[in-house]
């Protein structure tokens, strides 16, 4: 069974790849104890676009996928640590961003807290550590891929979400820009 469990996650272009391949290194992790890339994957898969964020049916197939990725690698147990490059949060944080109205947000996010596979997920959440990214407005790059819009309104969305899930978080944010740093920051976050 995975001992720990690590979340790096944030809006586009905050450095979690970036620091999620560091601390592979650093900890020295298999690359089946690391869940990245779900998302890219998934909007791929179905022939989606950036264009396609704001679906509701976008976000649920990347929970969906991310939940069933993370499951099986703490079900095969083979590493002491898991470590994933976003979470099952993300798709109903950016629900909530790119939602109509404030009831819009209400309803696409109720649906996706609700779901049962979230639901079976949401206590070992609670107990993982989760490192929030802020945005660093000089590091936004626009691939064609990742949706850059926002970024403050996405990090307060992040913080909203998972304070009202009850799930603990960290912020590393403009202050800590150096690679290093940030990897011995979420080594002391985990306690490793």
């Amino acid at each position: 069974m995975v001992q720990k469990s690590i979340y790096i996650i944030g809006p586009s272009s905050t450095g979690k790849t970036t620091l999620c391949q560091a601390l592979v290194r650093k900890l020295g992790l298999s690359e089946k104890a690391v869940v990245a890339e779900v998302a890219r994957d998934v909007i791929k898969a179905r022939g989606w676009t950036r264009d396609d964020v704001g679906k509701l049916e976008l976000q649920e197939a990347i929970l969906e996928a991310h939940i069933a990725q993370e499951t099986r690698i703490r079900e095969d147990g083979l590493d002491t640590v898991q470590l994933c490059d976003r979470s099952a949060v993300d798709p109903i944080v950016y629900a909530a961003l790119l939602a109509a109205n404030d009831t819009d947000v209400h309803t696409r996010t109720s649906f996706l807290i609700k779901k049962p596979e979230f639901q079976q997920v949401l206590d070992h959440y609670r107990q993982s550590v989760f490192v929030l990214l802020g945005p660093v407005p000089e590091w936004q790059v626009d691939d064609g891929v990742r949706l850059i819009y926002n970024q403050e309104g996405c990090f307060e969305w992040f913080r909203r979400i998972l304070t009202r899930l009850e799930i603990p978080f960290r912020v590393v944010g403009q202050e800590m820009r150096n690679l290093e740093e940030r990897v011995v920051a979420v080594i002391g976050f985990a306690r490793l």
